[in-house]
């Protein structure tokens, strides 16, 4: 089994585990960093469809964007659903605590085992892509044709995310308003 495959039956597990605690947890808070997960495990595989473009606008609107609006109304609307939040517990082998231990060991564990890997063979895409002279340099000038592909064919994409983005600010400000006592 290749690192690419590793790599991405990694971002497919991450991504259908933390989707289906997410639709089955009852806690807004952690519903809403199980979100990130699924968000940027969907931005990964995004990136082994070769859409780079479409997992970094995954990444900038959506888990930069969308969901930090999300978590601020969140934290901004109520104190006390914060409140549980809090680890009731002072131990320190309490059962969060070995789940947050055991997932960063699974992520330093990856980094370094693709570290490790990723020196010793280059994925076949690359050797394809400098063969056929279809390598990305830094000197290519790829903002003024990103630009003029936004402004004329995808205009109409690029308005629907725009207005999404509003909405999902108009959101967050309703859900942080404080309401009125009568």
């Amino acid at each position: 089994m290749s690192i690419e495959e590793i790599i991405f039956y990694v971002f497919a597990a991450m991504g259908i585990l933390a989707a289906l605690l997410l639709v089955n947890i009852r806690n807004t808070a952690r519903a809403l960093f199980l979100l990130f997960i699924v968000l940027f495990a969907m931005a990964g595989l995004y990136l082994f469809a070769l859409a780079d473009f479409v997992a970094i606008t995954q990444i900038l609107v959506y888990v930069g964007g969308v969901l930090i609006l999300l978590i601020f109304a969140f934290m901004l609307s109520n104190k006390e659903l914060l409140a549980d939040l809090q680890s009731t517990t002072q131990r320190f082998i309490a059962l969060p605590n070995w789940q947050a231990f055991m997932l960063a060991l699974a992520f330093l564990s990856t980094l370094i085992f693709v570290f490790i890997g990723w020196g010793k063979e280059v994925p076949e895409w690359i050797h394809r892509s400098v063969a056929d002279g279809t390598l990305i340099r830094p000197s290519d000038n790829n903002v003024e044709a990103l630009g003029f592909k936004f402004m004329t064919q995808y205009i109409l994409p690029f308005e629907v995310i725009s207005i999404f983005l509003m909405m999902a600010l108009i959101g967050a400000a309703h859900l942080s308003r404080k309401e009125e006592k009568q």
